[in-house]
């Protein structure tokens, strides 16, 4: 068959790696420059590295994204450094990376509220049974069983920088897969994450997949017709791996049912601003800064990339990333980069009051309207299938993954298993 991919993000690439090794033919058109969806890089002269435009890291437990590195005979170039993640209570900072680490986090008081802090992680640890959460939220499951002082210092916080206005309807699923899945220990690939989609996407070009980058599809007609800005092209089957609104737009022939399902999907923007300083941050080698929006930062985390990877990676420089959630709507995703430079930067005095803008050599904005789906309750049964109700039209996203979070791992998983559907057909 004549396969399109429409996004050459983990999911794309993934789906053409088992399609085109099945013997099929396979084309993938992707809007940006190059392939990597929101795990691309970029890269100075000077760097040895790339540097994410979007911070990434994988889990030790991240089955299918390290198993496909295994199968493309690349194991040897991933990495796992030791970083140090820290959350900000009463105007201080304290590890919080282990077990032991969060037990002694002081916000948790004494007593009682550590018992149920333990045991709801190793209950959220252990149990498979997820179905049974998504009927309720967070916040009401963490009320009742962590208790209200547990919840509003450690996860009400973060659900509100993640989530925004949305963060009472998130349900308990979500929250289940983040403690299930997820390892303190991260890692990344030899020369970043956009190393390793040029490594995969070289062994796709050897297996005959062919690349249209710079070249955004602007609809997908009923029979399979692909059309961008140059050319329309007739497929097969035609995969579209972006997100739901997009692919609303592009397939006005799906039936009015499914377009109301895609339009009550929800979903969080992202903006990353990255700095190149000359100085190091933090000198007490802290890679990931926790940061209570109620504390009065106009983001959600600082990531020192450096305190987590060399400096020599990078000509010497200090990477230093300062990342949030927010609206699609908010005023962040119309700001210049000056005006959020001239925002962000002077809150980094309360991480090392020492800070002077004169550090910062460089600075890159990437902005992504479509970053974090919200599941809200019962979202397994809002999920629209893979196999959409026009023929040979596949449907694979993040909003997809659940109850799983979005990330390169997951959407690995999904690209495959829209493939095997492709496939079994």
């Amino acid at each position: 068959m004549k396969i399109a991919v429409v996004g050459a993000g983990y999911a794309g690439l993934a789906a053409a790696y088992d399609l085109t090794r099945a013997g099929h033919q396979v084309v993938i058109y992707e809007a940006q420059d190059r392939a990597g969806g929101l795990a691309v890089g970029f890269k100075e002269p000077h760097w040895d590295w790339s540097v994410e435009a979007f911070y990434h890291h994988w889990f030790a437990s991240d089955e299918h994204v390290l198993g496909l590195i295994d199968e493309l005979g690349h194991s040897e170039k991933v990495r796992f450094p030791r970083p140090y993640t820290v959350m900000l209570y009463q105007d201080k900072w304290y590890p919080f990376d282990s077990v032991l680490q969060a037990l002694l986090f002081p916000g948790l008081g004494w007593g009682i509220n550590k018992v149920r802090f333990g045991l709801v992680g190793l209950y959220l640890r252990l149990t498979k049974n997820w179905q049974s959460m998504e009927n309720t939220t967070v916040d009401a499951w963490m009320r009742k069983w962590a208790g209200k002082q547990v919840y509003e210092t450690m996860w009400e916080p973060m659900l509100k920088g993640k989530f925004g206005s949305y963060y009472k309807d998130v349900n308990m699923a979500w929250m289940w897969a983040r403690f299930h899945a997820r390892t303190s220990r991260l890692g990344t690939y030899q020369g970043g994450f956009q190393a390793f989609t040029d490594d995969f996407v070289g062994i796709l070009e050897e297996l005959g997949v062919q690349f249209h980058l710079s070249t955004p599809v602007t609809a997908i007609s009923a029979d399979l017709e692909v059309s961008t800005a140059s050319e329309t092209e007739k497929y097969d089957r035609v995969l579209v791996t972006t997100s739901p609104g997009l692919l609303s737009r592009m397939v006005p022939a799906l039936p009015e049912s499914y377009q109301a399902g895609l339009g009550k999907l929800k979903s969080m923007g992202a903006i990353v601003l990255t700095m190149a300083m000359s100085h190091q941050l933090s000198n007490q080698g802290y890679y990931w800064y926790n940061i209570p929006k109620e504390q009065g930062f106009p983001f959600l985390a600082v990531v020192e990339h450096t305190n987590y990877l060399s400096p020599e990676y990078f000509g010497g420089d200090h990477i230093i990333y300062c990342g949030d959630y927010r609206d699609a709507d908010h005023p962040y995703f119309s700001l210049s980069e000056k005006e959020i430079k001239a925002l962000f930067l002077p809150h980094l005095k309360k991480i090392n009051p020492d800070f002077d803008p004169s550090w910062v050599r460089k600075t890159w904005l990437y902005r992504a309207k479509y970053a974090q789906p919200v599941p809200e309750l019962n979202h397994s049964q809002s999920i629209p299938p893979l196999v959409t109700p026009i023929p040979g039209l596949y449907f694979a996203s993040m909003s997809q993954v659940y109850p799983w979070d979005r990330g390169t791992n997951f959407a690995v998983e999904i690209g495959r298993r829209a493939a095997s559907l492709i496939l079994g057909e």
